[in-house]
């Protein structure tokens, strides 16, 4: 009925990508911030400007990493090292907490102009959940997990939502590593080896294997279906609506 093994009995989901049309937003202001400053860089030491890839950067250095980690880890990437700065460090500064301001401010910029899509085959999927009465959680390292899931109207479809703000509070450690799904899965009441993973990034889906949950469903949205396996998906699928036989 659900496309998964009977002894999964909780689900835990991923937001962009996954449940919500966002993770090519996040591309795009991940690719606009470190664009202008990789031409900074490039005018101030005289190095080449290399643009940042908004397919393989993406999905290699920043994607369903908390958002600090995701700077970090692009930045080096390209061999580059920057002070962290702090939290109240405008916009574009020359820190990691600069840059990771000014991706931020990008995309609530497009959200605001764009809206937030759900993906349909999720909806009906989480439809299905909830018809069954079986507990759902949405794991997702942005802070402004809560907002987008107002914005597509799906914030009323889950039990739990352990976001970057739960991260921060409880000190969880981000994608790759499994806590934020583990804390999930406990708030829920449910045995990890009961539990399902659906994550569209490769960090994300290590984070579900890490974790030793029963099922981690890799979800292919760009295209990444071996890599996706490699980092430890059990299944792949184009979109949820695969599993109940839907359309998506």
């Amino acid at each position: 009925m659900l496309g998964l093994p009977d002894r999964i009995n909780a689900f835990l989901f991923d937001l962009d990508g996954v449940l919500t049309q966002t993770a090519k937003v996040h591309a795009a202001a991940w690719k606009d911030m470190f664009d202008a400053f990789l031409r900074s860089e490039a005018e101030r030491t005289g190095a080449p400007f290399v643009a940042f890839d908004p397919v393989a950067d993406y999905d290699r250095y920043v994607d369903g990493r908390p958002r600090l980690d995701g700077t970090r880890q692009f930045l080096a990437s390209r061999g580059i090292e920057l002070p962290e700065g702090a939290a109240q460090d405008p916009p574009g500064s020359r820190t990691v907490n600069g840059l990771s301001a000014a991706k931020n401010g990008t995309v609530l910029r497009m959200i605001r102009e764009q809206g937030v899509q759900p993906y349909r085959g999720s909806v009906a999927y989480l439809q299905r959940l909830r018809e069954l009465g079986l507990p759902r959680a949405v794991v997702s390292s942005s802070a402004n997990c809560r907002d987008v899931l107002r914005a597509a109207g799906i914030d009323g479809m889950f039990d739990v939502v352990v976001d970057g703000i739960t991260a921060a509070r409880d000190h969880l450690a981000g994608k790759p590593a499994p806590d934020t799904f583990l804390a999930a899965a406990e708030q829920l009441g449910a045995a990890p080896e009961h539990a399902a993973v659906f994550e569209d990034a490769l960090a994300g889906v290590a984070a579900g294997r890490a974790g030793g949950f029963g099922t981690v469903v890799g979800v292919n949205r760009t295209g990444q279906a071996a890599a996706l396996r490699e980092h430890g998906a059990d299944l792949v699928v184009d979109d949820l609506s695969e599993l109940i036989g839907e359309r998506g």
